[in-house]
C-alpha cells in the first residue's frame, strides 16, 4: 500500500494555520493526491447568526501555493438571526472525503499572489466576510 503526503509547501500552511489559529484545533488528512483536507474547530460566527462557532474546512491542493485554497465549508446548519436567507456566496452540499454536509462559502481569489495569499490569509479573509453578511 502506498501512502501519499503532503508537500512541503502544505505542511508550512497547516503549520502557519496552527499558529494563527492556536486556540482552536486545527486537524488535517492526506487527500491522496499531495494535498490535505484541513478543519478547524470552533471559529467564531460573529453577531449576526443563530450560531456562536462552526466548524471550517477546506482542501490545500497538491499545487498549492500556486492554487487558491477554494472553497471553503462551515456547519450546515448555519442560520442567520434576523431569518434572511444567506444570499450570493452560500450554498448547502457535501464535501470532503466522507461526503459530510455542510455550507460552502464561495470566495474565490481572482488574482491570486502565492506570495502572499496563503491558507491561512484566504481563511482569514473568508472568515471577515463571512461575518459581515
Amino acid at each position: 500500500m502506498t501512502t501519499t503526503t503532503t508537500t512541503e509547501a502544505i505542511a508550512e500552511a497547516i503549520e502557519e494555520l496552527q499558529q494563527t489559529f492556536a486556540d482552536a484545533t486545527v486537524t488535517f488528512e492526506s487527500d491522496g493526491a499531495g494535498g490535505a483536507w484541513v478543519t478547524i474547530e470552533s471559529i467564531q460566527l460573529g453577531a449576526v447568526y443563530e450560531q456562536e462557532t462552526s466548524w471550517i474546512a477546506f482542501q490545500i491542493t497538491f499545487p498549492y501555493p500556486e492554487a487558491d485554497v477554494y472553497p471553503l465549508f462551515v456547519r450546515p446548519d448555519l442560520r442567520r438571526k434576523d431569518g434572511d436567507g444567506h444570499g450570493e456566496g452560500f450554498q448547502s452540499v457535501t464535501w470532503g472525503p466522507r461526503g459530510e454536509p455542510g455550507t460552502q462559502l464561495s470566495r474565490r481569489s481572482n488574482r491570486l499572489n502565492p506570495a502572499v495569499d496563503t491558507a491561512t490569509t484566504k481563511v482569514l479573509k473568508v472568515l471577515k466576510w463571512l461575518s459581515e453578511q
